[in-house]
């Protein structure tokens, strides 16, 4: 039976068939290997290890990641070339699908009453002093039982032993908002962790949204068509009914736990201090299914589904400032979180700065704004940096703001603020009077392209 195109599988299927998938079929242990042989391919092929272990004992669900750690492989997830991802982003944001509910779903094929969750699931140990395993790739959903809100967001779990486990989730993030309502009332928050997601699906539960506002219909959006759900069998909560499985549980934020120090995105460790404690009272899950991981810290997939969603949010807010923006990238070089660069088209006196003000109104992480014109490639660092080099004077374009809001996991965050630096590395009326840049003509170009295109295929027959 084919798979669902909104399933993992089915982009997993895509991935192999342009040999962009590589299968481990030895044996590997899932506390530190896992994690060294994704870090080994970071921006390479994706990886699936058919034979996870751990003490010398195999698991069932095979292993997979590294599914989106390039540009490239967004594209091919939302079905659109690399520069038209952005714009499918704010689309769907604008746009979202309801979703469909299905009466039978791939997840729930197989049920386990009161789970051991380390038992049952391939979890991975990613780094040397982090104090457990973490799921990685869980999209959680959450429902208010007295408003309503709901809320699909990412966020790290470190199981603590049967059927508890650690959430970590920041004092500002809507879930734990959520938990904390639950808590006041008496009452612990219903949850439900989706694992094993297509990529469209874990963009819609990276974006930064407003509380109320629901990722699981822009996720949909995504997909071009209404996202297929299923009711979780403990709760009304919804899930993507063809993920490959699902822990069921409640959030509880009056039972705080000490996580230790825990990788972040920019590379290094942190210490949070305490988080809240989930205790799942079943797993539903495939039959043959499999489990997918993001390796965390500063590596491509984790840093660019953040950057890649928080990019589109703020290209939406700030176009509201700015009319004439083209595009906004938050990328690899600044952890995928704290630099974004923006591109206006045309821009006149003054809205490089207002560009940066609207960005850093927009999201407290980014501290750094480059702004660039429409000809430059706001993803490909060396174009920004030819930018730089080349349009703007440090002396008049260069803006620190001391002081600003930032979040807790900016590595030198001081007292929850930061200072702001803005670059304008945009043309000035005030600068060259010919911004022309040197290159061969178009009809050249695209004889060129003609010439050596046909050389390629001619050596690829000859290969074959």
């Amino acid at each position: 039976m084919a798979e669902s195109p909104q399933s993992m599988r089915a982009f997993l299927g895509r991935l192999d068939q342009d040999g962009e998938l590589l299968t481990v079929e030895a044996p590997v242990d899932v506390d530190f290997e896992v994690a060294a042989c994704l870090a080994e391919t970071r921006d390479g092929a994706a990886l699936c290890f058919r034979r996870p272990v751990r003490d010398g004992v195999s698991f069932d669900a095979p292993i997979v990641g590294n599914l989106v750690n390039a540009l490239p492989r967004f594209a091919a997830a939302l079905g659109c070339a690399r520069h038209e991802v952005q714009k499918r982003v704010i689309a769907a944001i604008e746009n979202p699908l309801a979703h469909e509910l299905l009466g039978a779903a791939p997840c729930q094929e197989t049920v386990v009453e009161s789970p051991d969750i380390e038992r049952l699931l391939p979890i991975p140990r990613f780094f040397e002093k982090e104090n457990g395993r973490y799921v990685t790739a869980g999209a959680i959903v959450a429902r208010d039982a007295v408003s309503g809100v709901t809320n699909f967001s990412i966020a790290r779990v470190m199981p603590l032993g049967g059927s508890r486990a650690f959430v970590g989730i920041a004092p500002n993030h809507h879930l734990a908002v959520m938990a904390r309502a639950a808590r006041a009332r008496g009452d612990k928050l219903d949850i439900a962790v989706s694992i094993g997601n297509h990529p469209a699906v874990l963009i819609a539960a990276c974006l930064y949204l407003g509380l109320g506002e629901d990722e699981l219909p822009i996720a949909g959006a995504l997909l071009g068509a209404p996202l297929e759900a299923a009711k979780c069998i403990g709760s009304d909560l919804l899930v993507p009914a063809h993920c490959e499985c699902v822990l069921e549980g409640k959030l509880d934020a009056g039972e705080p736990h000490e996580e230790g120090l825990v990788s972040e995105y920019h590379g290094m460790y942190e210490a949070y201090g305490a988080g809240i404690v989930a205790t799942f009272s079943r797993l539903t899950r495939r039959r043959d299914a499999m489990f997918q991981v993001v390796l965390p810290g500063y590596h491509p997939e984790h840093c660019l589904l953040g950057g890649v969603a928080i990019a589109a949010g703020l290209a939406r807010a700030a176009r509201a400032a700015v009319p004439g923006l083209s595009e906004v990238a938050v990328g690899l070089g600044g952890a995928g979180r704290l630099h974004a660069v923006v591109s206006i088209d045309r821009p006149r006196p003054g809205e490089a700065r207002k560009a940066m003000f609207a960005i850093w109104a927009a999201v407290n992480l980014v501290k750094q704004v480059v702004v660039v014109d429409a000809d430059i490639d706001p993803w490909d660092a060396i174009q920004v940096e030819w930018a730089i080099a080349t349009r703007m004077r440090a002396d008049e374009d260069l803006i620190v703001i001391p002081g600003v809001r930032t979040d807790r996991s900016d590595p030198l965050e001081r007292g929850g603020v930061i200072a702001k630096l803005g670059l304008d590395a945009t043309r000035k009326a005030t600068g060259r009077s010919d911004w022309t840049k040197a290159e061969p003509p178009e009809a050249a170009v695209a004889r060129a392209r003609n010439l050596l295109g046909a050389i390629g295929e001619r050596r690829l027959r000859a290969k074959h």
